[in-house]
Formats: C-alpha cells, sequence, structure tokens
C-alpha cells in the first residue's frame, strides 16, 4: 500500500519557516488559482500568488501560513515551497495587520499616483491575506 503522508517544507531567502515529513494534505495559492497536492502527487513546479497554505497532518491536525509569493516544487513525495515571505499563523501580529489594512485602504482612497496605487493593491492584499490566516480556526 502506497504511503499516504510526504513532506512539506517552506522556505524564505531569511529562514526555514516549516518542515514536517508527516503531511497528508497541503492547499496552496497558485496564480491561477488554488491548488491541492496529496501524497504521490505527479511532479509539479509552478509561481505562486498572494494567499493561504493550509495543511493536515497525519495525526489530524491542521493548519496554516501566509504566504506572498514564490515558487512551489513537488517532487519524489515532497513538496519545497520557495516563498518571498512564508508567516505561520501564531507569528502574524493581529494588531499590525490591521493597521497595515487601514493604511492601504487610506494610501487607496488618496489615489496619489498609479504606481503608488498599484503598491497600495498589492500591500492591501497582503495585509487581508494575514489577517485571514491570523483569525482562521482550526
Amino acid at each position: 500500500m502506497p504511503d499516504k503522508t510526504f513532506t512539506l517544507e517552506v522556505i524564505t531567502p531569511d529562514r526555514r519557516v516549516f518542515s514536517d515529513d508527516q503531511i497528508v494534505s497541503v492547499m496552496l495559492p497558485g496564480i491561477e488559482g488554488y491548488l491541492g497536492v496529496l501524497a504521490n502527487h505527479e511532479p509539479l513546479m509552478t509561481a505562486l500568488a498572494i494567499g493561504e497554505l493550509d495543511y493536515r497532518r497525519a495525526d489530524g491536525s491542521a493548519d496554516a501560513m501566509a504566504l506572498t509569493g514564490g515558487f512551489v516544487e513537488v517532487f519524489d513525495n515532497k513538496v519545497t515551497v520557495l516563498a518571498d515571505v512564508a508567516e505561520k499563523r501564531e507569528e502574524i501580529d493581529l494588531e499590525r495587520a490591521e493597521k497595515a489594512v487601514r493604511r492601504a485602504e487610506e494610501r487607496i482612497a488618496s489615489r496619489v499616483q498609479d504606481m503608488d496605487l498599484e503598491r497600495a493593491r498589492i500591500a492591501l492584499m497582503r495585509a487581508i491575506n494575514r489577517l485571514n490566516v491570523a483569525k482562521k480556526q482550526f
């Protein structure tokens, strides 16, 4: 009978955020929509968008992380996420994330310049994603 678990590693330029070899499923924010991975998945490599990475362990526990872009490689029963930024749910400062949402919304409302508007829109997406992950209940 094939193994029902695989290894998940999440790495950023600064650190190894997460590593566990008892994962049974992971959902990732691909650039064309969310994708799910189970054990023995076919090889895959794709870019990631801003979004939630949700995973479930063999013991039934689950958790989430906030991702801000990057890449994922699925190969040989291992999922490797190379993220621009990745934050575990418990690492997210809820008050700081709420302030970031308000700040980005204010920048968008003021419509200073097109370049600033696009940066503010991306900052808002990141902040909302962080809030959603921080508030998630398992």
